[in-house]
């Protein structure tokens, strides 16, 4: 029972980047894909004084609205469905653009709104 101790005591003890990577060769040697990233976050949550660059690991993005491309209408009604808000607001958003649509979000839904903004013609870049 040593081992496994000692293996828990090396897992727990993992910056957010060497547990990424841990994550990524999982992945790429033995075809293991971790459930997410917030059990990495969450494990490397004490390591907060460790001389880290603040650049380690982005948690919370903000999906921006950079271009509305040949479908004006379409990415609209995109940002209305998304956001809740009432046409005119939509509309003033995109004609605005540059604009964030939503903000401090996870990676993961992040990238499903990146896509889906994407299909209905709009230039998105995540923050």
């Amino acid at each position: 029972m040593a081992d496994i101790e000692d293996l828990a005591e090396q897992l727990v003890g993992l910056t957010i980047k060497e547990a990424n990577e841990l994550a990524q060769h999982l992945e790429d040697e033995y075809d293991i894909k971790p459930a997410s990233a917030g059990v990495a976050v969450a494990a490397g949550g004490d390591g907060g004084g460790d001389g880290g660059d603040g650049e380690d690991e982005q948690t919370e993005f903000d999906v921006v609205l950079t271009g509305i491309g040949g479908n004006k209408i379409q990415v609209i009604k995109e940002v209305r469905s998304i956001t809740g808000l009432g046409l005119k607001e939509a509309k003033s958003l995109v004609d605005e653009a540059p604009n964030p649509v939503k903000e401090g979000l996870s990676r993961e839904e992040a990238d499903d709104l990146k896509a889906q903004l994407e299909e209905a013609g709009a230039e998105i870049e995540l923050r």
